[in-house]
């Protein structure tokens, strides 16, 4: 037999160092920009893609201007007719105060709409006319309309003030990356009504397409190289048509003849009545409904509704600046965003809109979904609001889409904003109990007393504050059912009082100053900056 190996018994492991840290796998330092970003704010796609993905920003809106069109219209009296010259109005306005917005405010691609938080005073302003005797319905939806007029032109002047007085940029001046976090992650969390209990009014058409949308925009892309940019971008229109076909057989079909008329409403294709009641060519026009009605007792309801939407736009700029590879806004663009979305809810008040404007939301979940956060995509789709705003016929088509598509898509657009939010964290100190404690709270609280105020406030907008002055009800129920409003209320308190100056560097602070200032970073003016470059717009060659 041969010689037996001598083998030693291997030594025992040597424990490490006790100051030496084991690496777990790669460690992900903080980045100020994504860098999955196809475009950004300054970079544009070729012009067809940006038609393209200019319209599918229209069709994202559109949800929104219809569903709060088919909630206040007939409770204040319109007929089909009222609520398609309604929608062409808000379309039209969205289209004006966007293009404003991304020309001489924050210059961010975000899509100006319409706000639900103005919802609760225009219940309370039908709800003071309801034992009114008028001569018909028509003449009460013209009264309320003329007592929303004259609401949004006076409290149009507390964004105004607050903007170009530099009062609101003094106030983001105490935000911190711990105060935005709870802030942009509830302005896309506190609209889960507008999600899946929206979708499930009609499931066998809502649930079809938060699938399908999933399966193409994130798995299809992945079949071959030359179809990823296409299907990645543009996956959400293929969706709509498909299920929007889908419902138009199940109608066509009989399957919804014999359903409760809640379900019709929501699943069948032809009980909007908008394209046969829309009118073919109309043009918004000043005072379209009469005179203005100022009555003080409705004035402070949208006063604090207009507090609402500079809390909640403000947000959703927030996380426009992340998906548009830009900087954080400073304080003075804040500012200056403010004051014009005064301007424009003035305007709105002056044509006749039902409700003030906003940032939307949804839209900037599509600059996050299609990777591109180019600003010129965002102008052009302006286009089709004014388009489809004049010439209705072609309008009501695509508004006539089934509220439960619009939901599917929201399931998606409004998780990727609020996923933003919370990617504000990785510039603070992520193990301080302090700052565990405040996003905790403040986030909780944030939809928590939101939640509460909604749950208690009745169809005819009494909410759960009822003292003697009916304007100071409305005030206080409309701010505290805002999410993003109550988040900024508490996280700024608590961020700001509590060991705020030795944790400076905990907070974020350092990174977050040099976006403060005009000359902090420098390009903070490269993307905030007017006025504006003409080739921006106009290619080169013809210069």
């Amino acid at each position: 037999m041969g010689e037996t190996a001598n083998h030693q018994p291997p030594p025992p492991p040597q424990a490490a160092p006790p100051n030496l840290a084991v690496s777990r796998g790669p460690a992900w330092t903080p980045a100020e920009q994504l860098q999955q970003l196809q475009y950004c704010i300054h970079s544009n796609p070729s012009w067809p893609q940006t038609v393209l993905l200019a319209f599918q920003h229209y069709i994202v809106m559109l949800g929104t201007t219809v569903l709060i069109a088919s909630t206040l219209v007939p409770q204040m009296g319109g007929d089909h007719g009222d609520k398609a010259r309604v929608i062409q109005s808000l379309l039209f306005m969205s289209g004006v105060n966007t293009l404003l917005q991304t020309l001489f405010g924050t210059r961010l691609p975000t899509v100006m709409g319409p706000s639900i938080a103005f919802t609760l005073p225009v219940l309370s302003i039908i709800n003071d006319y309801s034992d009114t005797n008028f001569a018909s319905e028509g003449e009460r939806f013209h009264h309320n309309m003329r007592t929303i007029q004259g609401s949004l032109i006076v409290s149009s002047f507390i964004n105004i003030v607050l903007g170009y007085s530099k009062a609101w940029g003094s106030l983001t001046r105490f935000f911190s990356p711990i105060v935005i976090v709870p802030v942009v992650c509830v302005v896309g969390l506190g609209l889960f009504m507008r999600g899946f209990p929206l979708l499930a009014n009609c499931v066998e058409i809502g649930l079809p397409m938060l699938i399908l949308l999933v399966i193409c925009q994130q798995y299809l892309k992945r079949l071959h190289p030359k179809a990823h940019f296409i299907v990645e971008r543009f996956a959400l229109l293929f969706c709509i048509a498909v299920v929007w076909a889908f419902a138009a057989i199940l109608t066509v079909a009989g399957a919804y003849n014999n359903v409760p008329e809640q379900t019709k409403l929501s699943c069948r294709t032809d009980r909007s009545y908008l394209m046969s009641s829309a009118p073919w060519i109309k043009v918004p026009y000043p005072f379209q409904w009469g005179t203005p009605i100022f009555r003080a007792s409705h004035v402070f309801g949208m006063i604090g509704a207009a507090l609402v939407t500079s809390a909640e736009s403000t947000g959703t700029f927030f996380a426009a600046s992340r998906l548009a590879g830009a900087t954080a806004p400073p304080a003075h663009v804040l500012s200056r965003s403010i004051g014009l979305q005064g301007i424009g809810m003035l305007i709105e008040g002056i044509f006749g809109s039902i409700v003030g404007t906003t940032a939307s939301v949804e839209n900037v979940g599509l600059l996050g979904l299609t990777h591109i956060g180019s600003r010129r995509v965002v102008q052009i789709s302006t286009a089709f609001m004014i388009f489809f705003s004049i010439f209705g016929k072609f309008g009501a088509f695509f508004a006539s889409i089934p509220l439960p598509i619009f939901a599917a898509i929201y399931c998606v657009l409004l998780g990727i904003v609020a996923a933003i939010g919370i990617s504000f964290i990785q510039f603070t100190n992520n193990n301080s109990m302090r700052n565990i404690y405040v996003l905790g709270v403040s986030l909780f609280l944030g939809i928590s007393i939101s939640q509460y105020f909604v749950l208690n406030t009745s169809r005819d907008g009494h909410g759960p504050v009822r003292t003697g002055g009916g304007w100071f009800n409305d005030i206080l129920n409309t701010i505290f059912s805002s999410p993003p409003t109550v988040a900024m209320i508490v996280g700024t308190l608590l961020d700001n009082t509590l060991e705020a100056r030795e944790t400076a560097v905990d907070r974020g602070l350092p990174w977050w100053k040099p976006f403060q200032g005009r000359r902090g970073d420098v390009r903070t003016e490269e993307f905030y900056n007017f006025p504006l470059r003409i080739n921006e717009y106009i290619p080169t060659r013809f210069l």
